[in-house]
């Protein structure tokens, strides 16, 4: 992958939109759920999203090919999930009812893998309590733990992504971990 990543940033370097396309194509989910993870928004998420490949295609003559792609793309995608939350508090809630669905709240409109019906109503009450301990998270801690568990990126990732040493990275894991397992304690 990292090759197919190599090839097709120094051609969307050169101005070529296809490979620009090819890159969105393989990070446009990822972006997503990484974004919809920090905010708990899928309207903000898709935005930032957005912002996110507009960032990318705008500054990508600065991406230093000697870095990961993934980890350039999901810096700036966090960032601006940290400055989006520093902007504005969450208004919104996912456990809200979404708009049109008569009595659905967002949770409801996440995709399914074919379970039983039981077995959604036990994942979307265990997403609901994990997504709400998230949020409740400190930003720092969030970003960490969204990078680590859920996007599963590897320390030395982390690290460059937030642009903190390996030691800071390790400590909000921990800390991360921590608070969230207290939070889930009480809910």
């Amino acid at each position: 992958m990292d090759f197919v990543e190599k090839r097709l940033t120094a051609r969307a370097k050169r101005g070529d939109r296809d490979a620009f396309v090819e890159l969105i194509e393989i990070y446009k989910d990822k972006i997503f759920q990484l974004a919809y993870r920090m905010v708990g928004n899928r309207q903000e998420a898709e935005d930032i999203a957005q912002e996110t490949f507009l960032r990318v295609y705008a500054n990508l003559h600065t991406y230093d090919d000697s870095y990961k792609f993934s980890t350039w793309i999901y810096r700036i995608a966090t960032n601006l999930c940290i400055d989006r939350g520093r902007k504005k508090r969450p208004d919104f809630s996912i456990d809200e009812e979404a708009e049109g669905t008569e009595g659905l709240d967002w949770h409801s409109r996440l995709s399914s893998k074919e379970q039983t019906p039981e077995e959604q109503v036990v994942t979307q009450e265990l997403q609901e309590t994990v997504q709400d301990a998230l949020s409740k998270l400190a930003p720092k801690y969030r970003s960490v733990m969204v990078l680590r568990y859920i996007e599963d990126l590897s320390l030395q990732e982390i690290s460059e992504v937030l642009k903190l040493p390996i030691t800071t990275i390790k400590t909000r894991i921990h800390r991360g971990r921590e608070a969230l397992r207290s939070k889930l304690r009480f809910m």
